[in-house]
């Protein structure tokens, strides 16, 4: 039985099967089929080699009569053969009173199990698919007016690039919002939003990222820049060249399993997912896991591992991630 996302609901079926490429959508509203109902239910959650657990306790006789069992299975999209039987064999032979809620965020629609759980008319199905930007924008934007903060559109805006389909993170700036402004009411600008975010910094950091991600030796001249010029601070530096070159390696790793977005599954946000594309071309994977082991590397000494001047181990650091030889070095 295929359902929209807002007739889910309150609840009206004993199983539930959610997929699509929203993941975060998808376990938001397994949460909150999981949490609908009675209060002295028994709610676990597992994974998909604990289907065992969810026989077990589905069954419990208990002391004083049967129990309520809620169970939450979070990844269905990595079921064998003999466990997707067995996943179905339970989602469509609930007990009353008992309920399944069922998991498969970027689950292939190929898969045998995909299809015959979207089959089963004893099973609600509901897929989330990829948020567009305009969609998240709008979404975003409702979050905040029910919260009553007053955030500029400009903010709204830059917290919607930098956060597209991240809802957990998106609710967990707009708690930090909150408690900024404790309130008051009054209104809430770009910087107040970037400072909390702790994402912004000047232009040129952005542009050494992408001159290190493309191996491009300007990244020396940038990073003098940085570091002599705009006296940025090392950690941050590392922490958002951390961030992108992280997220070349997921976002290789998706590609290679043939994901149908990788720059979402590999929570790609903001400027980056225009460059992401063109930045992991210049990589080998085996190069990016070097170099991701490398920045964790300098993050120690940054942060007080050597007496070594800070500004050195980002310079070194930069000439090791653009040169191939002395990265395997």
């Amino acid at each position: 039985m295929r359902l929209n996302a807002s007739r889910l609901l309150p609840v009206e079926f004993s199983s539930y099967y959610l997929h699509g490429e929203d993941e975060d959508a998808i376990f938001e509203a397994a949460e909150a089929l999981l949490a609908e109902g009675a209060a002295d239910a028994l709610r676990i959650r597992v994974d998909i080699n604990e289907l065992a657990r969810v026989e077990q306790e589905s069954r419990n006789q208990g002391l004083f009569g049967p129990s309520i069992c809620f169970a939450l299975v979070r990844n269905a999209q990595s079921a064998n053969p003999k466990q997707s039987d067995h996943l179905l064999k339970l989602a469509t032979s609930v007990a009353e009173g008992n309920r399944l809620i069922v998991c498969a965020p970027g689950i292939d629609w190929k898969k045998a199990l995909n299809k015959k759980m979207k089959a089963e008319q004893v099973i609600a199905e509901c897929e989330f698919s990829k948020p567009d930007e305009a969609a998240f924008a709008r979404w975003l934007e409702g979050e905040i007016r029910k919260s009553g903060l007053n955030v500029t559109p400009d903010a709204v805006l830059w917290m919607s690039e930098c956060l597209c389909g991240m809802r957990l993170a998106a609710r967990q700036m707009i708690e930090r919002l909150g408690w900024y402004d404790n309130g008051a009411g009054n209104e809430i600008g770009l910087d107040v939003v970037a400072e909390l975010l702790g994402e912004r910094a000047p232009g040129a950091l952005e542009a050494w990222c992408h001159a290190v991600a493309m191996r491009n030796p300007v990244a020396l001249t940038l990073v003098r820049r940085l570091l002599k010029e705009q006296q940025a601070a090392e950690v941050q530096m590392i922490s958002w060249l951390g961030t992108r070159m992280q997220q070349l390696l997921m976002y290789r790793w998706f590609q290679s399993q043939n994901d149908r977005n990788a720059l979402q599954a590999a929570k790609v946000f903001g400027d980056a997912r225009r460059k992401v594309g063109d930045e992991s071309r210049a990589w080998k994977g085996s190069e990016l896991a070097l170099a991701v082991k490398r920045i964790i590397e300098a993050e120690k000494l940054v942060k007080g591992a050597t007496i070594e001047d800070r500004p050195v181990v980002i310079e070194r650091l930069t000439l090791d991630l653009i040169g191939s030889e002395r990265l395997q070095a």
